[in-house]
């Protein structure tokens, strides 16, 4: 009997327990899977080389090689994602190369120091599941925003890809056709892109000399990007990110392991003209949306960039791309992940983290969530029980 394409996706089997997905295939829906998570990446890592000195070229030959690394050796979709906080930072005040390079190198060390001293495990028993379900709903809600903003400036096209997307989740819902909306749609925005501004010049690029910071660099680094970030790699890049695999794709990742990859792509990449990287749980939710279900969509993803970083890199063939396209993308990441952090066992301090994020940061959510967590733990622990009171 044939099987709808939603029976091929779905993470578990109602015959012999949960799915073990293979560790790689190489099929149209991870291949849609492998680019679902553009949607993020491109707009962050070219807004930071349009302001500042960084290179696109070695940022993209970076993320192509460390796709492929990484799919290799988890054989499961995971994300290889530019560190948000530090993106944004970069891109509101203009900051250098070698001082994100420095943040990147901080970042690295401390977090390999910490995955391979077991750090990530006990700081895992001590954030409660209700914070990590706010970091994601938080996430979705900014992540919501963001695209509401790539849809106002080219709603024309956002309309027309977020059509599609929705088209093709309902063919995949009853049909054996496959979810390969986010190949159509980038497609879709390529071809738009260059019927508006014609082919921009081909060059050879690579990856640049290694670079070693200054120690104001170090200073001004750690301060102004390292320290806001990190709240936001332990919980969202390492904790949500373990918990949504768990979710997805049925897969136990110890968060320490995740601590060690994300340490060392933050440092290797740093130092070669790239920028620094984690996973995260939006970039698995765009994935697994989209259809990756293993580790071959991650080396799709980095065979994708590779030829992009070495002859598309520059500023004008990425900006080909209408923002509506990516507005469309997020949009349906957004409602993912979002749905995720509803499996909370607390709402009000999976709502207080979230708004908080919204509002201000991820570190203000987090940690005035952490602090709503034990407070409303203690005060449970002093409630009576029930065969005590008279």
């Amino acid at each position: 009997m044939l099987r709808n394409a939603r029976d091929s996706v779905t993470p578990s089997s109602s015959i012999g327990g949960p799915r073990r997905w293979p560790d790689f295939r190489f099929n149209l829906q991870e291949i849609a899977g492998a680019v679902g998570d553009f949607g993020t990446l491109i707009p962050i890592v070219l807004g930071m080389a349009l302001v500042s000195d960084i290179r696109l070229g070695p940022v993209l030959l970076c993320f192509s090689a460390w796709y492929i690394i990484t799919g290799i050796y988890y054989r499961m979709p995971i994300p290889v994602e530019p560190m948000k906080v530090i993106g944004a930072v970069v891109i509101a005040e203009r900051m250098s190369r070698g001082t994100v390079a420095a943040s990147g190198i901080v970042l690295g060390v401390f977090l390999l120091i910490l995955g391979f001293a077991g750090g990530m495990k006990a700081i895992q028993k001590r954030v409660p599941n209700s914070v990590i379900r706010g970091v994601q709903m938080g996430l979705a809600m900014v992540l919501a925003r963001t695209a509401f903003g790539f849809i106002g400036a080219d709603h024309g096209i956002a309309i027309i890809c977020l059509t599609i997307v929705v088209v093709f989740s309902i063919l995949c819902r009853f049909t054996m056709i496959p979810d390969i909306s986010a190949i159509v749609v980038l497609l879709l925005g390529l071809a738009v892109g260059l019927f508006r501004s014609g082919l921009p010049q081909i060059a050879l690029t690579g990856l640049a000399p290694v670079t070693i910071p200054a120690i104001g660099e170090f200073l001004k680094g750690g301060w102004a990007l390292a320290l806001p970030q990190l709240p936001l790699t332990l919980t969202n890049a390492i904790l949500a990110t373990t918990l949504l695999m768990k979710d997805l794709v049925n897969r136990d990742v110890q968060p320490d392991r995740l601590a060690k990859s994300t340490g060392l792509m933050s440092l290797t990449s740093s130092l070669v003209g790239g920028v620094p990287m984690c996973h995260g749980a939006g970039g698995l939710a765009a994935q697994y949306r989209f259809g990756a279900r293993t580790g071959g969509s991650n080396i799709v993803s980095g065979l994708i960039l590779l030829p992009i970083g070495l002859f598309f890199a520059s500023p004008e063939f990425i900006a080909l791309i209408p923002l509506g396209v990516f507005g469309a993308l997020l949009a349906f990441v957004a409602i993912e992940i979002g749905l995720q952090g509803r499996k909370t066992d607390s709402p009000l301090t999976t709502a207080t983290v979230a708004i908080l994020a919204l509002v201000f940061n991820m570190t203000i959510g987090v940690v005035a969530g952490m602090a709503m967590a034990y407070m409303l733990k203690k005060q449970r622990l002093l409630q009576p029980r029930p065969d005590q009171k008279k």
